[in-house]
């Protein structure tokens, strides 16, 4: 049994070195702790005379059984040292209290609230404490955990505690008066949260995936696998153990691997791992706690995906030694013959594909062996042309291998090369030049008619099919040659140029072919480069065409540089002579020009010569140094202007030389005139049309027109009916004669002519004057025949209507029946009322 006394002991002697209370401590000394606080009173001190103070009675005793006072009940904490009560004067005090941790078990199911402590001061006697706990779980989140009644100072647990949730708690308790003075100083209480086994051990994934090469060794590493307890680990309920549950296929052997129970390392334990019989394993692994007690600790499990890897373990084997093929000659890019493969290894990876190469039989390169991606076949491809005549067939060996090395200690098969035959098959094949592109040299110039050379071609079938060989032209871009069809003999048919436009360089390039007459007929082409001797067959130009030179200026410094453009080259271009040309006299005269190197010369007025500002043509005769040498007359046109201190033309100047020439004005004058002679013209074309549209008679029917004009309008007689008048009646065509022909007198205008109307529009035709004055007369002789015409110079009144009216008054009218009335009287009315009498039946007919 652990004393107090032995505990004493130990501390004194420092044999046994205890440290502060921790839940391993708990694990080991539990019963013995508990049985301690039932019988002992026992207090952990902040300093104690032993060096390692830990458990401790008050300094000053050599036992608990020694002190005056008698121990407090069980689970009673006692504050200790002076309060504000304590004695006077020079006296010792006490030290403070430390007080032992308290554990209190997870998960408790209760009753609840569960008492853990007493809490009590040893002045409770002399006056009344009020006892209080702070800290976290008391009045700080999570708050009401822990409580103390404060009368008594007992403190409970209001609830189950999580270990996992807080492990451990710092409370501090108070002890006031009634009047909320301290009394005593405050203590810590600390409660530790003894774990239970209430958390299984959980594996982060579920499923775990790993590989290992095939053909591994026993020991060898393939994967990790860990699962996480919640609970305390430094305890049997945190303690997690590993173990293989079962392993799927069981294939060479039920145990291929093992799990580290620890750690949780998967590693293989037996040889005979080969992808090719099994490529995938699944291994179910279990994670127990309580160190992997399966009575008492929790479980779980996780599946472990282990994946054999490929070695290059199988050589590639050729499924033949033989394989044979053909190819017609002077093709390429043609596949002879297929070479098939097996390989036992994982296809598409560099251990399955397969590299062809050709050992021997192809000295000149005609033949490679590319690999089918899909297939995995060997593919020989022409990648040179063969010729029939030279080669006929050829022997390959081929080997094959895999892009990856052979694993270690596996050898070559022998099935790994094969022997490849091809025939070679001849074909017509086209003739060719032996020389291509031929050169030839010739001085341009040589006339039509000239043969240049022979461009003959070759044809390899000559022999074998006895073929003939015509020549045509393929490209002769200024059409100078032609080549005989069968010898090939090329002859110019123009005169050549070197300064042609198609010549670059010196050179004329034109293309020919030649095609056998074979089935089907095969052609090659050749070209023919024709470099052109340069004679001297163009003369010299004068540069520049224009310049300008100053009127008044130091003649030494003052002039044109000219030079000359010659198409040919040297030495039938420059050095170039410069001449003023004899003819006008004047131009020698007043000019002059002097050399200043082979190929350029100054032009410029002679000293005391004065010529007005303006544009002359100076001709200069210009000679290259052919042989014999080329001349040319040209013309130079400068320009005279007086110019400033810098010898640059003044803006005066500039507009002198800019003027116009005689043959411009006159062209602008005679445009002038030709237009103000067309705006003459059109104004005298709009007079006469005026003039011809006043002449024009505005009536154009005389013998028709009534002239409304005078009539009588001051007059009202007449009924309802001459609003509407039809004044079409007013006018006749003068295509009626029979009116024309009536004798004078007075004629009807009221009555529309009963003639058909022309179909055709009448042009109006301008009245005879005399016709006009016969219409006069006769108005007036109507007028003067008139009886009821009122007599000159009388008062007419227009507002009687006359008396006797048959009508009463117009209130009488009715809507009667035109054959009950009587309208002869509208016959005496006189012509007025005369188209009324008519229409009412009243008036004879004309």
């Amino acid at each position: 049994m652990l004393t107090e006394e032995r505990l004493y002991s130990i501390c004194l002697s420092k044999i046994f070195l205890f440290r502060p209370i921790t839940r391993t401590f708990v694990r080991f000394y539990m019963c013995q702790f508990n049985q301690i606080l039932k019988n002992t009173r026992i207090f952990f001190l902040s300093r104690c005379p032993c060096k390692f103070p830990r458990w401790c009675v008050p300094s000053g005793t050599s036992s608990p059984a020694e002190k005056d006072a008698s121990p407090p009940p069980p689970h009673v904490i006692t504050f200790s040292g002076s309060g504000r009560n304590g004695s006077k004067g020079l006296r010792r005090q006490k030290r403070d209290w430390v007080i032992p941790p308290i554990n209190v078990a997870e998960n408790s199911r209760g009753p609840f609230p569960q008492m853990l402590v007493s809490i009590r001061s040893d002045q409770d006697l002399d006056i009344s404490i009020r006892y209080s706990i702070t800290g976290v779980g008391a009045d700080q989140p999570p708050n009401e955990v822990f409580n103390i009644d404060p009368v008594v100072g007992k403190m409970f647990v209001t609830k189950p505690l999580d270990r996992e949730h807080r492990s451990s708690y710092h409370l501090r308790a108070h002890a006031v008066d009634m009047n909320g003075n301290q009394v005593e100083n405050p203590i810590d209480l600390y409660i530790f949260v003894i774990d239970m086994n209430d958390n299984r051990p959980e594996f982060k994934n579920q499923v775990y995936n790993g590989s290992v090469d095939e053909g591994s060794k026993p020991g060898t590493y393939v994967m990790h696998l860990s699962a996480f307890d919640a609970d305390d680990n430094t305890t049997a309920n945190g303690m997690v153990r590993y173990r293989i549950l079962s392993q799927t296929p069981h294939s060479p052997i039920p145990n291929m691997f093992t799990i580290n129970s620890e750690t949780g390392d998967i590693v293989t334990v037996a040889p005979g791992l080969d992808r090719e019989k099994v490529s995938q394993y699944t291994i179910i692994v279990q994670a127990t706690d309580m160190e992997g007690n399966l009575n008492f600790g929790l479980s779980n499990t996780a599946t472990a995906i282990i994946t054999v890897t490929d070695i290059n373990d199988n050589p590639p084997m050729l499924t033949s030694r033989t394989f044979s093929g053909e190819v017609p000659e002077n093709r390429v890019d043609v596949v002879v013959a297929n070479l098939t493969v097996i390989d036992a290894d994982q296809p598409h990876s560099p251990n399955w594909n397969a590299v062809y190469r050709i050992i021997s039989g192809d000295p000149s390169g005609h033949f490679a062996v590319r690999t089918d991606p899909v297939t995995n076949d060997g593919m020989v491809t022409v990648v040179k042309p063969v010729d029939f005549e030279m080669n006929r067939a050829f022997m390959l060996t081929v080997g094959v291998s895999n892009q990856a090395h052979l694993a270690t200690g596996i050898q070559s098969s022998l099935q790994s090369t094969a022997g490849v035959t091809i025939s070679v098959q001849d074909v017509n094949e086209p003739p060719y030049f032996p020389t291509n592109p031929k050169h030839i040299r010739f001085e341009e110039g040589v006339p039509a008619g000239t043969s240049l050379t022979t461009f003959s071609a070759s044809d390899p079938d000559r022999l074998q099919m006895q073929q003939i060989i015509r020549y045509s032209k393929l490209n002769d871009p200024a059409d100078w040659l032609s080549i005989n069809r069968t010898n090939g003999q090329i002859v110019t048919t123009a005169m050549l140029d070197r300064e042609s436009v198609y010549v670059k360089n010196n050179i004329y390039e034109a293309t020919f072919l030649a095609t056998d007459n074979g089935s089907p007929a095969a052609s090659g082409t050749g070209t023919l480069q024709i470099y052109l001797i340069d004679i001297n067959d163009n003369p010299p130009a004068l540069v520049p065409k224009e310049s300008q030179i100053c009127e008044r200026v130091n003649r030494n410094v003052n002039g044109v540089n000219i030079t000359a453009a010659d198409a040919d080259t040297d030495p039938n271009a420059g050095p170039f002579i410069f001449e003023l040309a004899s003819f006008p006299g004047s131009i020698r005269r007043n000019w002059t020009i002097s050399r200043i190197s082979g190929d350029f010369a100054r032009l410029g007025l002679r000293y005391q010569i004065y010529l007005e500002p303006g544009v002359y043509e100076v001709p200069v005769v210009v000679s290259d140094s052919g042989n014999p040498p080329l001349s040319n007359r040209s013309v130079i046109k400068v320009k005279v202007c007086p110019c400033d201190e810098n010898g640059d033309c003044t803006t005066l100047g500039a507009v002198a030389a800019a003027g116009l020439g005689t043959g411009a004005i006159i062209s602008i004058l005679i445009c002038i005139i030709i237009l103000l002679s067309m705006v003459l013209l059109f104004v005298m074309w709009i007079k006469r049309r005026e003039k011809e549209r006043q002449t024009k008679q505005l009536l154009i029917d005389p013998e028709d027109d009534v002239r409304d004009n005078i009539l009588k309008y001051d007059e009202e007689g007449g009924g309802e009916e001459d609003q509407d008048y039809d004044l079409s009646q007013l006018q006749q065509p003068d295509s009626l004669e029979h009116i024309i022909s009536k004798p004078p007198g007075v004629r009807r205008v009221d009555e529309r002519p009963v003639i058909p109307e022309s179909q055709y529009p009448i042009r109006p035709v301008v009245p005879h004057p005399g016709d006009i004055g016969d219409f006069i007369h006769e108005g007036l002789r109507a007028a003067d025949n008139d009886p009821t015409a009122p007599p000159y110079d009388s008062l007419l009144v227009f507002d009687y209507e006359g008396s006797g009216s048959t009508a009463g008054s117009v209130s009488s009218l009715n809507s009667s029946s035109s054959g009950d009335q009587d309208y002869d009287y509208l016959n005496d009315w006189g012509p007025r009322f005369k188209k009324l009498a008519d229409m009412y039946g009243g008036g004879d007919e004309d």
